[in-house]
């Protein structure tokens, strides 16, 4: 008997969790129903409008209106962007006329980060290559996404959370092209140092490596500077910026070559230099 009542309380544990969890994904879904429907009809725009704009057919938006059916990843992350809203605020949020939505150009923000781990719990480096530069804008938020990178790990890396960039172009000589950078994510962007490197994600920019000019600017974001002068510095403005890494170490196929044999100029300027310091100490003694 006392096994059975213990069975039986087991039981209606499990059903309680099933429905609170139930419950908490209705509430997500009837946010996201609602909010389509409020912020289409304040665009003033029809739901054959919005379906053209989106790329999709108009009854799957009366029906992802309604609650019958979920926008996948990829359609929510664009819905969010033509709203330009967060992931988060989209889903989350209950948007009407008293919604408010939270400062975009606060580094403190909570922003999500996805990573993966070994099968010591320990986290990956992912690897970002050039040619997934694009399609990472869209999902360096998305679990599935980051977990179809390559991935590897290194022994002077096993505490913080890394990820390996790839670069190209002559902006940061004499880093060749090809060089991949590891880097350190930079949760708050009041962190980051003038002066040392970064590597950069942003919505208009992309993925670059580049050294920091100023301190970051809530209403400016961040100045970037190449070390081939024959860049111009720009600014990112802090509603572009998606990520921050700071620069930890680099990984290139090329070698360096051995420094050239001074020239007889080179050598004279040396030796006046010298001369300068030996006067200057006999002159103080």
């Amino acid at each position: 008997m006392v096994i059975c009542a213990r069975f039986a309380n087991f039981i209606g544990t499990i059903l309680l969790i099933n429905l609170v969890f139930k419950k908490l994904i209705e509430n997500f879904m009837s946010n996201i129903s609602s909010n389509l429907k409020y912020l289409r009809k304040k665009k003033s725009i029809t739901q054959q409008q919005f379906a053209d704009l989106m790329g999709i057919k108009r009854a799957s938006v009366g029906a992802y209106e309604e609650d019958r059916a979920e926008p996948k990843y990829e359609l929510l992350r664009k819905i969010a962007d033509f709203y330009e809203l967060s992931m988060d605020e989209l889903a989350n949020d209950v948007i009407d006329d008293k919604w408010k939505p939270s400062p975009k150009s606060n580094a403190s923000n909570l922003r999500v980060l996805s990573v993966t781990v070994d099968s010591n719990d320990r986290e990956n480096i992912e690897l970002v290559p050039v040619k997934a530069s694009a399609g990472y804008l869209n999902g360096y938020a998305d679990p599935e996404y980051v977990s179809e990178l390559p991935k590897f790990s290194l022994p002077m890396f096993n505490q913080g959370t890394y990820r390996a960039f790839e670069i190209k172009g002559d902006s940061m000589l004499p880093l060749p092209s090809g060089s991949l950078i590891i880097a350190e994510y930079v949760e708050d962007w009041h962190d980051i140092k003038p002066g040392h490197t970064y590597v950069v994600v942003s919505s208009n920019e992309g993925i670059v490596y580049k050294r920091i000019g100023q301190k970051f600017k809530e209403d400016k974001g961040l100045r970037l500077v190449s070390d081939n002068k024959s860049y111009e510095t720009y600014w990112v403005a802090a509603e572009e910026l998606l990520e921050v890494w700071k620069a930890k170490a680099f990984v290139s196929t090329e070698l360096p070559e051995p420094s050239p044999e001074p020239t007889l100029e080179a050598l004279s300027t040396m030796m006046a230099q010298m001369q300068k310091t030996i006067n200057s100490v006999v002159d103080k003694n």
